[in-house]
C-alpha cells in the first residue's frame, strides 16, 4: 500500500493552464499517460486575452473535459509590482524592460510551484512551453534545452529559472512541433484546439498597444530629439515611447536613415544617429543566471541571443563579480538595448543569461 501512495504522490502534478491551446494539449498529454494532474490557473489582472477572464474560463473548460479539478489564484498584487511596476519603473528610466522573463521566474513559475507544494501536496509542476530539460548526472544540475520546434521555442525567456524549478517542472512540449500540438489537440476534441495565437504581450493584448499600457502610467513630457552633438532635429511626446534602434515613428526628415541611439531620460532627450551609432561591440549584463552550468571562473565562448527573434552570433562571456557579466561579440552588433535579456547558448543548451545594462552616458 506504501508503494501504491508513492507512486501516486510521484504521478500528481500541477498544470498552469492559461486557457491556450498550448497549456491545454499540455495538460491532456500528461493526463492521458496517467499523471494525477490538477490544473492551476493564475489570475494575473483584469481584461481581455488569456490569463484573464477569457483565459480562466478556457481553461475551466479544459478542466471540465479532463474530468480533473480547477484552481484558480489571485495573483494580481504579484503580478503588479513585479510586471506592470517594473515595466512603468524601466521605461521612465529609459531603458526597454523584458517583462516575460521576469513574469516567467516571479509571477508563473515560483508561485504555482508554492501553491502546489503548501496546498496540494504535490511537487511537480507543468506548463505549455516550448524547452526542453535533461539531468547532467555529471554535473548534477538539471540543464534547459532548446525545444525541437526552433520556431516556437521559448527559452529565451526561461533563462531566469533557477535549479529548484527546474528540478519540478515537466514541459510536454519540448519535442513536439506546433503542428503536432495542434493536432493532438483536435484528436482531444479540447475546447481550445482551433483557438488563435496570442501574437503580443499580455499587457499589449489587454491595452491595446504598449503604448496605450505606457500612456496609463506615464504623463505626456515633450522633449528635443537630438543628433550625437546635440543638434536638436525634432520634438517628442515622452522618452517611454522610444527603443534602441528604432527607426520608424521618429519624425524626422533626413538624407540618412536615422535609429535610436540612445535614451538620456534624466534630460528627457531622444538621442539619433545612423546605423553604425547604434551598434556596439559589446555590453555588460547583470543579474545573471547560470542554468545549465555553475558559473565559470574563466572566460567562455558561445553564441547570444540579444532579442527573441535574433539570431545567435558568437561571443566570449566574460564573468564577472556581483552576478554580472562582460559580453564580447565577434562582430558588433545592432540595437543592443538595455533592459532586454541576452541568454547565451552552447548549441541547444542554454548556458546562462541575464539583462543587459544602460550604457554609460
Amino acid at each position: 500500500m506504501v508503494a501504491i501512495a508513492n507512486l501516486q504522490k510521484m504521478k500528481k502534478v500541477v498544470v498552469g493552464l492559461s486557457g491556450g491551446v498550448d497549456s491545454s494539449t499540455a495538460a491532456a498529454l500528461l493526463h492521458n499517460q496517467g499523471y494525477d494532474v490538477i490544473g492551476l490557473t493564475l489570475w494575473l489582472m483584469k481584461g481581455k486575452g488569456q490569463c484573464c477572464s477569457e483565459g480562466m474560463l478556457d481553461a475551466a473548460k479544459i478542466c471540465e473535459q479532463l474530468g480533473v479539478p480547477h484552481h484558480v489564484v489571485d495573483i494580481r498584487d504579484v503580478f503588479q509590482t513585479y510586471i506592470v511596476d517594473y515595466l512603468v519603473t524601466g521605461y521612465s528610466a529609459g531603458i526597454t524592460p523584458l517583462p516575460c522573463s521576469q513574469c516567467n521566474k516571479s509571477v508563473k513559475f515560483g508561485p504555482m510551484l508554492h501553491y502546489a507544494k503548501e496546498n496540494l501536496d504535490c511537487d511537480k509542476i507543468s506548463t505549455g512551453h516550448y524547452a526542453r530539460i535533461n539531468f547532467n548526472p555529471d554535473t548534477g544540475r538539471h540543464e534547459l534545452l532548446r525545444a525541437l520546434d526552433r520556431n516556437k521555442d521559448q527559452t529565451y525567456f526561461l533563462y531566469d529559472l533557477e535549479q529548484d524549478i527546474l528540478a519540478s517542472v515537466i514541459f510536454p512540449l519540448g519535442e513536439l512541433q506546433k503542428t503536432d500540438t495542434r493536432r493532438i489537440a483536435a484528436e482531444h476534441e479540447l475546447e481550445t484546439a482551433d483557438k488563435p495565437e496570442s501574437q503580443d504581450l499580455c499587457l499589449v493584448e489587454s491595452n491595446g498597444s504598449m503604448r496605450a499600457f505606457l500612456d496609463k502610467y506615464l504623463a505626456p513630457k515633450e522633449g528635443d530629439i537630438v543628433d550625437i552633438d546635440g543638434k536638436i532635429l525634432g520634438k517628442h511626446d515622452g522618452t517611454h515611447h522610444y527603443t534602441i534602434g528604432q527607426r520608424k515613428g521618429l519624425g524626422i526628415a533626413a538624407a540618412e536613415p536615422l535609429y535610436v541611439i540612445s535614451i538620456d531620460a534624466i534630460n528627457n532627450r531622444v538621442v539619433v544617429g545612423d546605423r553604425t551609432k547604434a551598434t556596439k561591440p559589446e555590453c555588460t549584463i547583470h543579474r545573471v543566471n547560470w542554468v545549465s552550468i555553475a558559473e565559470p571562473s574563466t572566460p567562455i565562448r558561445a553564441e547570444v541571443q540579444v532579442r527573441y527573434r535574433s539570431a545567435p552570433v558568437p561571443v566570449t562571456v566574460i564573468p564577472l563579480e556581483g552576478a554580472r557579466a562582460k559580453i564580447v561579440f565577434d562582430e558588433p552588433q545592432f540595437s543592443i538595448t538595455p533592459g532586454q535579456a541576452a541568454v547565451w547558448y552552447n548549441g541547444e543548451k542554454v548556458l546562462g543569461g541575464g539583462i543587459i545594462e544602460q550604457f554609460p552616458s
